[in-house]
């Protein structure tokens, strides 16, 4: 029956979203049960995307991406796919009329970790554009179910929190982004000179987005608004971990949230989501 190949590849979606991330993986669990699958199969096919270009080294990258875009759009037109992530991927898609030039943008800066080592402005907003504005796009689409006033309305703040997430995320792997993939994602930025205050304006500027996401966490459907606010509060511990941290230490090192304290901040923002102290 296709109803057990459905269900399995939502299942290897899942686990591919535990195995990879535990804070993501509470933050679904915040979530509605009817989120759940959507959410795990957007986060298994942006996940696939991102490992063919950061860790498949030694492989055709490249060739692999291009393989991996083509079965994306044959998937997506056929409804069908071999490929489990796939599979449960363009069931989402089709299911909550996803626009794929969300599909597109988002692919275009996976080529763009192929080839660009270092951005400028434009390429930095491009590329944060598809990494991270369309994938908090996508996930929006879900939680609106169809209601396109609803979506029009929180555009602007899912994108800039896809956004501070993803800066975060910059900082986060300062080290590893420049020593081991030869990246270095802020413009006009020598890494070899990264000190306080160039930390400092970065910062702002991810505090800012924090705000305007915020902003949008508030008026999400109700069964959405407690996931993500898990995401905004991981995020943000890890943010004001950064924020402590000496320029040096990111560079030489990955700043992390460990497991328990992970699930402290679970805890602590389901009693004020409960509380309705949001």
């Amino acid at each position: 029956m296709k109803s057990i190949y459905d269900q399995s590849s939502f299942a290897i979606s899942k686990l591919i979203t535990k195995r990879y991330s535990t804070s993501f993986s509470l933050g679904i669990l915040g979530l509605d049960r009817k989120y759940h699958n959507p959410i795990y199969a957007l986060y298994g096919f942006v996940r696939l995307a991102d490992e063919i270009v950061d860790t498949f080294h030694g492989y055709p990258q490249r060739e692999l991406l291009e393989r991996f875009k083509q079965d994306t759009y044959r998937a997506l037109e056929e409804g069908i796919s071999l490929n489990p992530v796939l599979q449960s991927f363009q069931e989402t898609v089709n299911k909550y009329q996803i626009d794929r030039t969300l599909i597109d943008t988002f692919l275009a800066s996976m080529e763009m970790d192929l080839t660009d080592s270092a951005h400028d402005q434009s390429s930095y907003e491009l590329y944060i554009l598809g990494s991270a504005e369309v994938v908090g796009l996508m996930c929006l689409k879900v939680f609106v179910d169809g209601d396109d006033q609803q979506y029009a309305a929180l555009t602007y703040s899912a994108m800039k929190l896809g956004s501070a997430f993803q800066k975060i995320n910059f900082l986060r792997d300062l080290s590893a982004d420049f020593h081991t993939l030869g990246r270095t994602y802020f413009p006009n930025v020598d890494l070899t000179r990264f000190d306080w205050h160039t930390k400092r304006s970065i910062e702002r500027d991810i505090a800012l987005d924090f705000r305007r996401g915020y902003e949008g966490i508030l008026q999400l459907p109700k069964g959405a608004r407690f996931g993500v606010y898990i995401a905004y509060m991981y995020y943000y511990a890890l943010f004001q971990k950064i924020m402590q941290s000496p320029p040096e230490d990111l560079f030489h090192q990955r700043i992390r949230i460990n497991n328990p304290k992970k699930y402290r901040l679970f805890a602590s923002s389901y009693v004020r989501h409960s509380l309705n102290l949001l």
